[in-house]
């Protein structure tokens, strides 16, 4: 028999973002990133509300000027009065230390600090101006996550390892050094953070790039490195399936490694597209995964010369769509539903089997086959359905399943 791959956790310390753990034992946090102007109060609350509604777990907001620095407490303000608990990240750059100093309530409003040690400042002014970051994050106990981004490195730092590995008798390719100028900005940012009094109980690293072999290659150093929470993201992952395909394997990698505590897809929206993709995609990688249950899924198969009828591609959709839209409903009312998987396939191929895996499944039939379609539920054939009413009859078997499975009469027989 083949053992389940186990995924055994790289152990980092916790951090705690308003109500949400990220590292130790918790699990990987979900987080996004807003889009609007965030001196829009309304645009910016009601985008946030959209991200933490679809299952964003902290979202982060930049905060770049001084209209923006006003707008931070009253986006709060919506927030709170709505009931919505969702921990907001400030993304400071170039003059995060000035707005922090001048805008207190904007520091207080906010639960964690994004701050990119390539461009907190320049030559002497940097130093000061990281330390008075860190001074505000102790000042109002906010949590900090130390960003480097290889598109804004810190120059005196990359330079300076350049230098020195071009003075090697062999020399490492420039990726290799420019990897580990990532590694090093982070790690010594974060020593020059516990150094003036932040705990590692409050600090996250990140180390962005557009790549996946290095996000996989700066990320298992960290790793090895350091035992901080880590932020996983592939930045500038690009548009449709080209950013979901790269974020998607370079984020399961280091999963599967253990490593990660938190993550983000970082997709460019297609024009009109939702903001909520990022979201989704990164519930689907845990989820797929085996990481974390956040909403039922349903297995349908891609469809053959054996499936010509639309019947099983119509029925996946409307089952997915039902269950996306119920979720938010079912989630106090039928605990566990989220792991939930319904298989809905189209012929006698696979259909069966496939069917018996899931919880409940249904073989539609394809080209040629006898206009039957039976039910499994549990591993076991309980119906088999006839005629044209075969998805209505099947959708009201799933809802009455849900019901006694997860429901409050369910749930005591799985006690008893």
């Amino acid at each position: 028999m083949v053992a389940l791959a186990e995924i055994k956790r790289h152990k980092t310390h916790p951090v705690k973002v308003r109500g949400v753990i990220v590292g130790g034992d918790a699990p990987v946090v979900v987080q996004s990133m807003t889009n609007t102007d965030t001196a829009d109060v309304q645009a910016s609350f009601a985008q946030i509300r959209e991200l933490f509604l679809a299952g964003s777990e902290i979202v982060r907001l930049t905060v770049n000027n001084d209209e923006a620095a006003k707008a931070v407490p009253k986006i709060r303000t919506l927030l709170d009065k709505e009931g919505l608990d969702v921990p907001l990240a400030g993304c400071f750059h170039y003059n995060g230390h000035k707005l922090l100093a001048d805008y207190p309530e904007m520091a207080q409003a906010l639960d964690k600090y994004r701050i990119n040690p390539g461009n907190v400042g320049f030559g002497k002014k940097r130093d000061g101006q990281f330390e008075m970051m860190i001074e505000a994050a102790l000042k109002y106990n906010k949590s900090v996550r130390i960003g480097v981004n290889w598109g804004s490195l810190d120059q005196t730092l990359s330079t300076k390892l350049m230098d020195e590995n071009a003075a090697l008798d062999k020399p490492q390719p420039a990726d290799s050094v420019m990897r580990e100028a990532l590694v090093q900005s982070a790690l010594l940012s974060a020593e020059k953070a516990e150094n003036i009094g932040l705990g590692k109980d409050q600090i996250i690293l990140s180390a962005k790039v557009s790549r996946v072999q290095d996000l996989i290659a700066v990320y298992r150093a960290l790793a090895q490195r350091s035992d901080y929470a880590l932020h996983l993201g592939l930045t500038e992952a690009g548009m449709g399936s080209k950013g979901i395909v790269a974020t998607a394997i370079g984020e399961a990698v280091l999963l599967q490694l253990g490593i990660g505590d938190t993550i983000r897809a970082s997709l460019t929206p297609e024009p009109g597209g939702a903001r909520t993709l990022e979201v989704k995609v990164c519930q689907q990688i845990l989820q797929t995964m085996g990481l974390r249950s956040f909403a039922p899924q349903v297995s349908a198969c891609p469809g053959c010369g054996r499936t010509t009828s639309t019947v099983f591609q119509e029925l996946a959709g409307n089952i997915q769509s039902y269950l996306d839209t119920q979720m938010p409903l079912w989630q106090a009312q039928y605990p566990g539903v989220e792991a939930l998987n319904v298989a809905v396939m189209g012929c006698i191929v696979n259909g069966p089997g496939e069917s018996k895996h899931a919880d409940i499944g249904i073989s539609l039939p394809g080209t040629g086959e006898s206009p039957v379609a039976p039910v499994f539920i549990d591993g076991k054939k309980a119906h088999t359905l006839r005629g044209t009413a075969i998805a209505e009859e099947f959708q009201a078997i799933l809802e009455d399943y849900i019901k006694t499975r997860y429901g409050a009469e369910g749930q005591n027989m799985c006690v008893a």
